[in-house]
């Protein structure tokens, strides 16, 4: 169980170092840092709700289950964070923004705190790392405390499904696509996770046992969610570069005939020692070889084959950019 946490915990938050590529510049763009940031308490609500840290935690503090309300409190951050998120992903006038931001912030500030205090004040003696919703389901202050990070949670996801429903018909391209990837990572959230969990707590309230719901279904839906909000996030953001440098290694491969040709001139800059470069950079330093080749060359052309190639493009129908070329 705790591997499976940890993998998703993993791959989670590799997406965030693919977004943090560049510390400076993500650093200045609210949208690309408050992407990171949630994406990155994504990944700790796995590795906090993994059952080998929970015992970790717990034998470290002294504290039996503190692992909970460490949990629950993560998790209830991260709810925030996405609320951020879709703040800054929305936009407006930067003051409405920090407003928003800061009354999202308020707010859950409160709902950790409040956790942290119905923690302290139950009575929660046994330890339980796999199983503590339905265990403690009927306690009094453990039970206000689950519901309370539950709904915490639930608010924030059916806040992210109505924006993501919205924003999908104003929106084309990537962008729709991101969204409605965050909306079905929401959706298989809310039902997949918060329904059977609900489901399993409330059944111990009502003397049954469908304890498997929260400990069996809920974890492994909850990290195909996570996931799937993940690239819904990043998708919009990494796509297009990730085209840009194919595009550019492909540019590169068709102007290696050309490059072959005049590389041989005394002028012409020698490639950089580096061995990893970005089909980009490469791309770059080819155009720009083969343009510094050609200038030396230039000379030796021949002027009236260059304007028939020039006049065949254009009644060949090409744009005057294209036939310049």
């Amino acid at each position: 169980m705790s591997l499976v946490v940890y993998l998703a915990a993993v791959v989670f938050g590799m997406t965030s170092v693919l977004l943090f590529r560049r510390p400076r510049t993500a650093v200045r763009d609210p949208l690309a840092l408050s992407t990171c940031v949630a994406i990155v308490l994504g990944a700790l609500v796995f590795v906090c709700a993994a059952p080998a840290t929970l015992r970790t935690v717990n034998e470290l503090t002294g504290v039996t289950n503190f692992g909970a309300p460490l949990t629950y409190g993560m998790l209830s951050a991260y709810s925030c964070a996405v609320l951020v998120l879709l703040i800054n992903w929305r936009g407006g006038p930067r003051p409405v923004v920090r407003r928003a931001v800061l009354r999202s912030m308020a707010a859950y500030g409160v709902l950790v705190a409040a956790i942290v205090v119905l923690f302290l004040l139950a009575d929660a003696d046994t330890e339980r790392l796999t199983d503590l919703d339905t265990y403690y389901a009927g306690t009094p202050f453990m039970r206000e405390m689950i519901l309370l990070y539950l709904l915490g949670h639930s608010a924030a996801m059916l806040v992210m499904c109505a924006v993501c429903v919205k924003w999908s018909r104003e929106v084309g391209g990537l962008l729709r696509v991101g969204l409605r990837l965050i909306l079905l990572g929401a959706l298989l959230d809310l039902v997949g996770f918060q329904v059977t969990k609900y489901t399993a707590v409330v059944a111990r309230w009502t003397g049954h046992d469908l304890d498997f719901l929260s400990t069996s279904v809920a974890p492994p839906m909850a990290s195909l969610a996570a996931l799937v909000c993940s690239v819904g996030f990043a998708l919009p953001r990494l796509l297009p570069s990730v085209l840009a440098h194919w595009r550019g290694l492909d540019d590169y491969r068709r102007l290696g005939p050309l490059w072959s040709l005049v590389k041989s001139v005394s002028t012409a800059p020698r490639q950089p020692s580096v061995r990893w470069r970005l089909p980009r950079a490469r791309l770059q330093w080819r155009e720009v070889s083969i343009h510094d080749a050609l200038l030396t060359l230039a000379p030796y052309f021949d002027h009236r084959v260059r304007e028939g190639a020039r006049e065949a493009a254009l009644r060949a129908g090409r744009s005057p950019h294209e036939a310049r070329l």
